[in-house]
């Protein structure tokens, strides 16, 4: 029981040190070499289906009727462009794209993470308002890199139009057809709908197996990134601090408004998949770190939540 309450516990750092560690054996095993190369693919296609499942399981328990903007989603909004136009001011007065300044931004302008109303639901918070504002966190952010984009590497031409389409759709597939098929299961297919809500915390360990290979990807980009080791922990350890920065302003602004753990969640939780593609895409591959290590931090922080809140629910058992 100790193991299985010890897993329960840390479900996110287990399935991320797991995914270091399968990552680290393929990689620096010879006789593995085959077989790595084999699962690469495999891995790369099973990720996706796993966030649409995340999203798709989470949107059955969600109450459509309670899908609506609240002032707090308001404020986190405002110091997320806050937080993206100072960085930016950054850029430009430094006179030329900075890697690591561009590894930070992308720790920024990343949208709150589809697994964010995961976690908000596990901790007790508001389902429906960490869903809503996952949908206004991504048009912020699909607004707001094609702008920025183009100012930091002048180089890859980015137009606003196509730049914005194309990130549009990839938000479209993700976040809204997940939403769309869930509806359709809850209103009009109630029996498969009665099975999927019954498994309880399904959404939660479909999250911590995608962790496992977004944990695995990221130390790929790691360990095969051109870049002196100088750099490679500036770029984390200032991911901390602005992943530590981000939860704390976030559940500042939530407190005047009672909402202190989705507010938290909803600035600091980044959907770094996301980034990774974003930042891969359109600027210096090198930035990519930067949301690899966020991953790393926001989970520990996750799941240093998870744990307190069990430990309140077991006292309140205790004393009942």
């Amino acid at each position: 029981m100790d193991i299985v309450r010890f897993l329960k516990d840390w479900t996110l750092p287990i399935a991320m040190g797991v995914g270091a560690a399968v990552y680290l054996l393929f990689a620096f095993t010879p006789v593995l070499d085959e077989a790595g190369d084999f699962f690469a693919p495999v891995m790369a296609a099973i990720l996706p289906l796993f966030m649409f499942l995340i999203l798709f399981v989470t949107f059955c328990k969600v109450d459509f009727h309670q899908l609506r903007p609240v002032m707090w989603h308001l404020w986190v909004g405002v110091f997320q462009v806050l937080f993206i136009a100072i960085l930016m001011a950054i850029i430009m007065g430094a006179g030329e794209s900075v890697v690591l300044l561009e590894a930070l931004l992308m720790c920024i302008i990343s949208p709150c993470a589809t697994a964010a109303a995961v976690v908000t639901q596990k901790l007790g918070g508001s389902l429906e308002q960490m869903t809503t504002y996952t949908f206004l966190s991504n048009f912020i952010t699909v607004l707001l890199a094609p702008i920025c984009f183009p100012l930091i590497e002048p180089s890859v031409h980015i137009d606003f139009w196509p730049a914005f389409l194309k990130i549009l759709h990839e938000v479209f597939i993700v976040l809204i057809v997940p939403m769309l098929l869930a509806y359709v299961v809850k209103h009009y297919m109630r029996r498969l709908h009665a099975r999927i809500i019954k498994v309880r915390d399904l959404s939660y360990y479909l999250w911590a197996c995608s962790l496992l290979i977004v944990t695995g990807t990221t130390v790929k980009n790691i360990v095969r990134a051109e870049a002196s080791i100088w750099l490679l922990l500036s770029i984390a350890l200032l991911g901390l601090v602005v992943c530590v920065v981000q939860f704390s302003v976030g559940r500042y602004i939530g407190h005047y408004f009672h909402h202190t753990q989705e507010a938290g969640q909803a600035l600091g939780q980044k959907n770094t998949a996301f980034a990774i593609w974003l930042s891969s895409t359109y600027l210096n591959p090198l930035s990519s770190v930067g949301p690899g290590c966020y991953i790393l931090w926001q989970n520990i922080i996750n799941s240093i939540e998870i744990w307190q809140k069990r430990k309140e629910e077991e006292q309140l058992t205790s004393l009942q």
